[in-house]
């Protein structure tokens, strides 16, 4: 380790250390031990490696660096004090998990320069790296190394390699040869239970290298061992996995090495007995300035990279700067729009009766070519989801010039991996599975509406409307549950027309992550004339309204547009007036003008009608409304004769209706 003093890192590292025992102690909440066991390798990793810069976080050739591991949040907060981020002070350490600070319990994305993505769910930071390194490599292959050439790096615990979507991450990323993704892995042998044999005996190097990676094994404390590996492991043709053996709490004389350092405070006593073992004397929450200043000096090292990057960039040709640079700011290309536009006409003269997941790749036929910086994707059902188009190449590990990823049957790694993707800058990621299916991706969901990304999760086979495939496929209360999260919106659009207006919505979503919920079979249009406006933008609005008085509302999503259509029929012919509403999408309905609501919903009694459990549908139905959808599992069988099963038809709506009135 030239031009480095291992016992310099050390110091360096107990500042680390330190400040770990104090905040967690401060707060008498956290987690202490892991910082302190892996103190020694993020010292080496942002001293000898890391590019960074702190006055330009969000330096797009910056490399990434994810805690995993996300409950050792404080050796991510103080690498961000100590190498001179300028949010994160002193007093932001002070108040380590309090209300309105920037340093919540675990990392959460957009609170503090330098945090790439918020971790604590295990795992899920280890697939967002994932993501992250597959988003260098694209767009290195698209704008050259010059302006794209960094690694991610992520720090990962026994928890992060215990879930079940880690594997789906290994996988992907030793099937892709992620050769710029380097894990470290804090093998401390500890976990909040106790010592992790109580629970595992996984060979996790042996692992890795099934699923392509480079493996190799270094003691945690070892600074040149540490330094030597990761200078390796930046070498390599493939991904690399770093076990660092590291003692949990290190430095603790009687917590360190044991489950009492994993999630609790370590108390006065043996932190006072850890200073003295360090040999740090100094008082809670100091650096002595010669640390501090090395720290200072450390972070002060990227600017001159980033200076040359940014004088590389400038020497591009300026229409290829000012789309790398747009793609970047996530700003869409300004003839998208119209592209889009011109497209709904040509479906309002077509009328096509298309199921919307056939639509939904019909409109990607057209945003695709209007947007490169779209990115799909399918968990091994692109057949199914219809999410390829005519411009989207595959992506291997051999060419990274194309567009189109597959997952493989890897819903959850999909969705997780779309995160890190978008989180890294430059790209929108689409991917596609079965609506049933949404399950497995919801963790990873819930995270994107967390962190308010721009992620498009394609959810097709959105009901018992898929028929055949039976219970184990068809989505019930999935909707309902997706709906439940916030800061996500949730699409179900009833045409072509719709569904190209669902994902113009989507791509426009700069700080909210969607769902777009499609349909296998087809339906017939509902959208017979032209709008300049999206209509669906407002999330509600009136499809047809009564002929005459308004005595009964309709509402519906998707395909039970049709249901509704067919049910007013039958009410006008009766004489009472009935109209449709049509709400693909609650959320952006509920955060309209009340005046608007009122105007579309109107004062007459309500109906609503979804093939799924009405879950949610009350705060639109008042006194006298009623649902009518599903109350319990679907069937195997053709659709039509489900939908007549199940009582999902006009004439049960119109019956409902007359109900109502009554």
């Amino acid at each position: 380790m030239d031009g480095m003093d291992p016992s310099r890192l050390r110091d360096l590292a107990n500042a680390l250390r330190a400040l770990a025992m104090d905040a967690v102690q401060q707060a008498n909440s956290g987690h202490p031990g892991m910082p302190m066991g892996m103190a020694d390798v993020a010292t080496v990793l942002v001293s000898r490696h890391l590019k960074f810069d702190p006055t330009a976080p969000d330096w797009p050739d910056r490399d990434r660096f994810v805690l995993s591991a996300g409950h050792g949040s404080m050796l991510l907060y103080g690498l961000l004090h100590l190498t001179g981020y300028a949010d994160m002070t002193l007093d932001q350490l002070r108040r380590f998990r309090q209300l309105g600070s920037r340093t919540p319990g675990h990392p959460e994305y957009g609170h503090a320069a330098g945090v790439e993505t918020t971790t604590g769910p295990l795992g899920q930071g280890l697939a967002n790296a994932v993501g992250m390194a597959l988003a260098e490599r694209l767009l290195a292959a698209r704008y050259g190394a010059e302006i794209v050439d960094h690694y991610t790096y992520a720090i990962a615990g026994d928890g992060c390699l215990m879930e079940g979507i880690s594997h789906e991450a290994i996988s992907l990323a030793g099937h892709l040869r992620l050769s710029k993704l380097i894990v470290l892995f804090d093998d401390n042998g500890i976990s909040i239970d106790g010592p992790t044999s109580l629970s595992v005996s996984d060979n996790q190097s042996a692992r890795f290298e099934a699923s392509g990676w480079k493996t190799l094994a270094v003691d945690g404390h070892d600074a040149a061992a540490i330094d030597a590996a990761i200078a390796e492991a930046k070498t390599a043709d493939r991904p690399t996995m770093i076990a660092c053996r590291t003692v949990i709490g290190f430095g603790a004389p009687n917590k360190g090495g044991t489950a009492a350092a994993h999630g609790s405070p370590l108390g006065e006593a043996e932190i006072a007995a850890a200073r003295e073992q360090l040999g740090w004397p100094y008082p809670a929450f100091e650096i002595p300035h010669d640390i501090a200043a090395g720290w200072r000096a450390i972070g002060s090292r990227g600017a001159e990279s980033r200076a040359g990057w940014e004088a590389r960039l400038e020497s591009q040709d300026a229409e290829r700067r000012a789309e790398f640079q747009r793609t970047q700011a996530g700003e869409l290309p300004a003839k998208l729009d119209d592209s889009v536009a011109a497209y709904k006409r040509q479906l309002v003269t077509e009328q096509p009766g298309w199921a919307t997941r056939k639509s939904s790749q019909e409109v990607l036929e057209v945003m695709t070519r209007a947007a490169p910086e779209l990115i799909g994707g399918s968990a091994d059902l692109t057949g199914s989801n219809n999410t390829k188009t005519g411009a989207t190449d595959p992506v291997t590990a051999d060419d990274f010039s194309g567009r189109y990823l597959y997952y493989g049957v890897r819903e959850h790694g999909m969705a997780a991996a779309m995160n890190g993707i978008a989180l890294h800058g430059g790209l929108i990621p689409y991917g596609g599975t079965f609506l049933v299916f949404s399950d497995y991706c919801r963790p990873a969901i819930r995270l994107a509406a967390l962190m308010g990304i721009r992620v498009v999760f394609v959810m097709t086979h959105d009901s018992i409307g898929l028929g055949e495939d039976g219970p184990t496929h068809q989505p019930v209360e999935q909707l309902a549950a997706l709906r439940a999260i916030p800061n996500l919106n949730v699409f179900r659009p009833a045409d072509a027309v719709e569904t190209a207006e669902c994902w113009q919505l989507a791509v426009q979503s700069t700080n909210r992550p969607s769902v777009i919920a499609l349909t296998r079979q087809g339906l017939a249009a509902v959208r017979h004339s032209d709008s300049d406006e999206n209509l669906c933008g407002r999330g509600g609005y009136v499809l047809a309204e009564a002929d005459g008085r308004r005595q009964i509302t309709l509402l519906a999503t998707g395909s039970e547009i049709a249901v509704a259509m067919a049910a007013r029929t039958l009410l006008q012919a009766e004489g009472i007036g009935a109209a449709v509403v049509s709400l693909p999408c609650q959320e952006l309905f509920d955060e309209q003008p009340a005046s608007y609501r009122a105007d579309v919903l109107g004062a007459a009694p309500r109906i609503a009608v979804e093939a799924a459990v009405g879950i949610g549908w009350a705060r639109y139905l008042g006194d006298k409304g009623a649902f009518i959808g599903m109350d319990g599992f679907g069937a195997s069988g053709p659709y039509n004769s489900l939908y007549e099963h199940f009582g999902i038809t006009p004439a049960r709506v119109a019956e409902a209706a007359r109900n109502a009135l009554d």
